[in-house]
């Protein structure tokens, strides 16, 4: 196979093949683990290999995932992170005091109250707006000119979908940039670079690692050489916000089976979607790949080959309903987080109590069990 070809390679061969790294060391077929923090130079004081120096900077573990992730992304370059909150608050930190946001509102709750304080802490104008309305999020771009602007799609809780490429050009118009918090698809689904994001962030904890054992976040780029991902580039090396070795190995593991569990997690989630929808016990599902569902058209042509492992339902009946309900699964978890291989459920009214959060809404992230089984659960946990 030619180098070039390489570019033509599909997710699940790049994910499988760990983008062709091999241990060069004993030949083994698994990345090898490289926890030095330090390198050695040769006599005339020149790092010796791949101009190593430090790890805080030069991370061989780290380096391997960004090289994956890039080809999956069909990035310029990517750089990983100890922790999605991490990633968010490099790319923030590499803006300008004085400067004009504007982010995506009811996005994941975490992101935006440390958006919220951050900005009013640096003296950036924040401005937020229902980015899934694309000619609101449209106007907004036009009066305000932002910086930056911040969308995730789909968004976690509301699975509300963003027209990633009509938000780029309007934001592009305005004279900044755009970021796509793209957690919940994952690049199997949608590579948000090539519909017009400057920047693609991952909580890496969540759909890309898989199994609910890593910390981590990444950000992928359009354009390595822009001075905006430089600066993201330079906060992250001097300010020390580096994934570690054996951190970076697991997330490297975890990512060679993301596309097999992505479609195995996109399939059980649509099928539980669709069993919701028909529950006497359930007033709405929201879930993208169902036909009624408002995004339903774009997530189709911005989605390849699924529409994810996160849904959400509301319970009739309203919190306690719902926390009965919870109480009585017994193959999800009540647990935080989503992406992993076993299905997790979460009321999410419990932790977002003050941002409009339905009393009866359940968070589900769907693994890869059975589904009949997940759908058996739900079942007798609602009451058939």
């Amino acid at each position: 196979m030619a180098p070039n070809d390489l570019d033509k390679l599909h997710p699940a061969t790049i994910a499988a093949q760990a983008a062709g790294m091999l241990d060069d060391a004993t030949g083994g077929v698994v990345p090898p683990i490289h926890p030095a923090t330090t390198f050695v130079r040769d006599e005339s004081y020149v790092p010796a290999v791949d101009g190593n120096i430090y790890a805080r900077s030069h991370a061989p573990n780290g380096r391997m995932v960004e090289k994956v992730l890039a080809q999956l992304e069909g990035a310029a370059e990517a750089m990983v992170f100890p922790s999605g909150m991490a990633a968010v608050a490099a790319v923030f930190r590499a803006l300008p005091a004085g400067a004009c946001v504007l982010v995506q509102s009811q996005i994941y709750w975490g992101t935006t109250a440390w958006i919220r304080d951050f900005c009013t802490r640096r003296g950036i104008t924040l401005v937020e707006v229902e980015a899934a309305d694309t000619e609101a999020f449209t106007a907004a771009c036009a009066a305000h000119k932002p910086a930056l602007a911040w969308v995730e799609t789909p968004s976690n809780p509301w699975l509300r979908i963003v027209d990633i490429s009509a938000c780029a050009d309007a934001v592009h118009r305005a004279g900044g940039l755009l970021v796509a918090d793209m957690t919940t698809s994952t690049p199997v689904l949608t590579r948000a670079l090539s519909f017009g994001a400057d920047i693609a962030m991952h909580s890496a904890t969540k759909g890309l690692n898989g199994h609910s054992d890593v910390l981590a976040g990444a950000l992928s780029s359009a354009n390595a050489d822009s001075a905006f991902w430089q600066a993201i580039r330079t906060d992250r090396d001097t300010a020390g916000a580096v994934l570690g070795p054996f951190e970076a190995w697991l997330l490297l593991r975890g990512m060679r089976t993301l596309p097999l569990r992505v479609e195995r997690m996109s399939t059980n989630a649509q099928k539980l979607a669709e069993y919701l929808r028909d529950h006497p016990r359930v007033d709405t599902v929201l879930y993208p790949g169902l036909p009624d569902h408002t995004g339903h058209a774009l997530a189709c042509a911005q989605m390849q080959g699924g529409f994810g492992p996160l849904l959400s339902f509301v319970v009739k009946g309203g919190a306690e309903a719902a926390l009965d309900a919870v109480a009585r699964l017994q193959l999800f978890h009540r647990a935080t987080s989503l992406g992993g291989v076993e299905s997790l459920v979460e009321h999410r009214h419990t932790i977002e109590q003050h941002t409009g959060i339905p009393e009866g809404l359940l968070r589900l992230s769907v693994g890869i069990e059975n589904a009949d089984d997940l759908i058996d659960d739900l079942g007798q946990a609602l009451g058939q």
